[in-house]
């Protein structure tokens, strides 16, 4: 067998898949209702569109996922991932929030946005850092 295909086929998932499906996970068990994964939009994608428990407002979830090993961390500063949602980044999601609204006419819906970090260990269960309201957007 080829040991490229191989390796194309069976290579582990990246950080950013795992790091979504377990920010879903633990938004499902805060009651916040998961509307999208992954949502194409001109100039982008949002990771996750939901649905927050007062189940009127609109949340544009950003999640930022890295593998961490404790053991190699040393004593140098840690940067959590999430800390890689810049200005640039908040400006992207702030537009595609506002093509969101258009297409699905959310006009009289509350939008918030919301970052989710997660740490995923080698062993054991992901560590999820959710961010109510990161940043504020009228949008």
């Amino acid at each position: 067998m080829d040991l490229g295909l191989w390796t194309r086929l069976f290579r582990p998932l990246s950080p950013g898949p795992k790091g979504e499906r377990a920010a879903a996970r633990f938004l499902r068990r805060a009651r916040y209702r998961i509307l999208a994964k992954n949502v194409t939009l001109a100039g982008g994608e949002i990771d996750l569109l939901a649905q927050a428990p007062d189940g009127r407002t609109i949340v544009i979830v950003e999640v930022k996922a890295a593998e961490i090993d404790p053991a190699a961390a040393g004593d140098a500063p840690r940067i959590f991932p999430e800390a890689h949602v810049n200005h640039t980044k908040r400006r992207r999601l702030v537009h595609l929030a506002s093509q969101v609204v258009k297409r699905y006419r959310l006009h009289d819906r509350p939008i918030r946005f919301d970052v989710i970090g997660v740490d995923l260990p080698p062993d054991g269960k992901p560590v999820v850092r959710h961010h109510i309201g990161a940043f504020e957007s009228h949008v």
